[in-house]
């Protein structure tokens, strides 16, 4: 009922900031008849980019050391690596962490892990995730997923460095970039 809501629309393109719903449309829906375009925010904001429609300044963001923390479905479930560290790259320096790209360990709210109490353990999936970005020597951890982007929120705040650490998505840190 939702494809057939959509393509009765005249939808051509869907773009999302929600590397689930990226997933979900991209690979699942097109196999039941949806009639559009789907795209990460990462890839349009990429091809902007590229275009010359956005001029980012790099010296906005001289004074920041940046990690980027891989979304599940993004990289691992859509082999999408590129277009976030394009973006990046663009607008400051990156430092991988030891697990990215198809390594990269989630955030910890996949699986509808985002809405249930913590589970018996030594640590949640998010502090690991934190940890790692942390080693890097970063000051700001980027994401491209809300989801991920709460998550790393609290792995900061949990780890007592939301006065030295920045999180923030990719889109937020090309508004900041452009030049106006």
């Amino acid at each position: 009922m939702n494809i057939e809501v959509v393509n009765g629309y005249k939808v051509k393109k869907i773009i999302t900031c929600d590397p689930h719903e990226y997933n979900t449309r991209e690979n699942e829906y097109c196999d039941l008849g949806c009639k559009y375009e789907v795209y990460h925010h990462t890839q349009i904001i990429q091809k902007l980019v590229k275009e010359a429609k956005l001029n980012l300044n790099p010296e906005t963001f001289k004074d920041k050391l940046m990690t980027f923390h891989d979304p599940c479905y993004l990289g691992r479930g859509n082999g999408e690596y590129k277009a976030p560290r394009n973006i990046l790259n663009q607008t400051g320096s990156i430092q991988e962490m030891k697990r990215s790209k198809s390594r990269s360990l989630c955030c910890g709210a996949g699986g509808t892990q985002f809405f249930k109490e913590a589970e018996k353990g030594d640590s949640e999936v998010y502090e690991l995730r934190t940890e790692d970005a942390l080693e890097t020597g970063c000051n700001l951890i980027a994401t491209a997923c809300p989801m991920c982007m709460t998550m790393m929120k609290d792995g900061v705040k949990m780890k007592d460095k939301e006065e030295e650490i920045q999180v923030m998505d990719i889109a937020e840190i090309v508004v900041k970039n452009l030049e106006i």
